[in-house]
């Protein structure tokens, strides 16, 4: 199993920063290397369960189903049902932690896959790099942090 995890501050609170990330339909709206969204099915974007189908701007297509969603903790939680990257069992936490000094905002992301062997850091970085911590910074530039 590999496990990939990726921490930042955002300068906002946890409150203004979860209004922008929480819609599980919303990614487009933040996150700079997804194209477009939608949940199947008519569903709503907060019901557990509900699959979202979203393409890369590299033009990959990914299925991911939520699994949880608590705004009391700050945190969505999904799976990975079908993705161009060759991963399986894919589990991630996306979570806020405020911080009281200064009204910021302590961001986690994190995930557990299994792939074939000898992609683990290829896919590790990929994902650490080129998707977790692409979408912190794009959240520090949208609320002005460092």
């Amino acid at each position: 199993m590999v496990q990939v995890y990726v921490s930042s501050v955002i300068d906002a609170g946890a409150d203004n920063v979860w209004s922008r990330i929480r819609d599980f339909n919303g990614l487009p709206q933040w996150h700079p290397q997804i194209a477009d969204s939608r949940i199947e099915n008519g569903q709503p974007a907060d019901r557990v369960g509900c699959i979202r189908q979203f393409h890369t701007q590299g033009g990959g297509t990914i299925r991911e189903k939520l699994l949880a969603l608590s705004d009391y903790e700050y945190s969505c939680t999904y799976e990975i049902l079908e993705s161009p990257m060759g991963v399986s069992n894919y589990v991630a936490t996306l979570k806020l932690t405020p911080v009281t000094d200064g009204g910021r905002c302590f961001a986690e992301w994190s995930a557990e896959f299994e792939c074939a062997e000898g992609r683990e850091g290829e896919l590790a970085e990929t994902i650490g790099q080129g998707v977790f911590q692409a979408g912190f910074d794009a959240l520090k530039r949208h609320f002005g942090s460092r």
